[in-house]
């Protein structure tokens, strides 16, 4: 059995082999790459070599994918390129055995959520009418909903002090109780700093003054109120698919990690239960968390190109 190259090395072999044996596209060869980088990340954390992946590991690998909320369209085309590579390597002999030969989703899981375009989220946030009371509260919403990645209890129940606009980043309690940092893009900070004097302005009912996002009564949202919200916007862009606010957050986490965003990462600021226990959650490496949202996130890419 050969030996395998360096990483590099290796990717820029397999590179080759997808666009001058296989015939793909730059874009397709480029995209097989990155999702094999994913995996590579993967089997680090795992302390595992490629050399030594099992098929149980890369079945864990896309369960993975699964549990984030990726879209099914992204799931399948990763699991392709895993396949593909694989292959390569049994077939250029750096591997005995092709661990991926049986490799295939899950086909009983329950059907994800629809994924938005960042082009119909656009769409959503430009129908926000902004001459309404409502209308800057909103487009906080909306961009904290897609640039954070929250659940829509955790965003109704977000607290003025557990935002920290100077620093970047909310800190979120999520499922079980168990706390999170996460951080906060620059559009959904700039929408907020814009919405807090208005928040001001209302008269708040004892007892509500610690939550961030008010209805004009002075009471903090519903989750049933932000459901409206989204449909109400979702039907005036035109978009017919079934909608909810959780849409927005697997949008969140197909959009990072077509962008090239580290899956841990993405595990870390969604709070899925397999990440760990409270702990964990509070004492995270937000400078890297950070990173990744602002250096892959739709939304940062954009205005860093600006």
């Amino acid at each position: 059995m050969r030996t395998l190259p360096e990483w590099d090395k290796l990717l820029e072999d397999y590179y080759t082999y997808l666009m001058l044996e296989k015939g793909l596209s730059e874009n397709s060869c480029a995209a097989y790459s990155t999702d094999v980088r994913k995996l590579a990340a993967y089997l680090s954390d795992e302390n595992t070599s490629v050399a030594d992946v099992s098929l149980d590991q890369l079945q864990e690998f896309v369960a993975g994918l699964h549990d984030l909320g990726i879209a099914g369209s992204t799931q399948a085309r990763i699991i392709c390129g895993i396949r593909s590579f694989f292959e390569y390597l049994h077939m250029e002999g750096y591997m005995d055995a092709n661990p991926a030969l049986l490799l295939e989703t899950n086909r009983h899981v329950r059907k994800l959520p629809e994924v938005l375009t960042v082009e119909e989220i656009d769409a959503m946030i430009g129908c926000i009418d902004m001459g309404s009371r409502e209308g800057q509260r909103n487009r906080a919403i909306m961009e904290t909903l897609y640039g954070c990645g929250l659940r829509v209890t955790e965003l109704v129940e977000l607290q003025l002090s557990s935002v920290f606009l100077d620093d970047g980043y909310v800190r979120v309690r999520g499922k079980g109780s168990k706390e999170r940092i996460v951080p906060i893009s620059p559009a959904a900070i700039e929408e907020i700093r814009d919405y807090l004097p208005e928040r001001a302005a209302i008269d708040i009912k004892p007892r509500e003054e610690q939550y961030l996002f008010l209805s004009r009564r002075g009471t903090h949202l519903t989750r049933v109120m932000i459901f409206y919200i989204i449909k109400k916007l979702a039907s005036l862009a035109g978009i017919t698919r079934s909608i909810s606010p959780h849409t927005l957050r697997h949008s969140f986490a197909t959009h990072l990690l077509e962008g090239g965003a580290n899956l841990r990462a993405i595990q870390q600021m969604l709070g899925h239960e397999s990440i760990g226990t409270t702990e964990i959650y509070l004492h995270l490496d937000r400078t890297e968390l950070r990173r990744e949202i602002l250096c892959h996130h739709p939304r940062n890419i954009r205005r860093n190109q600006a």
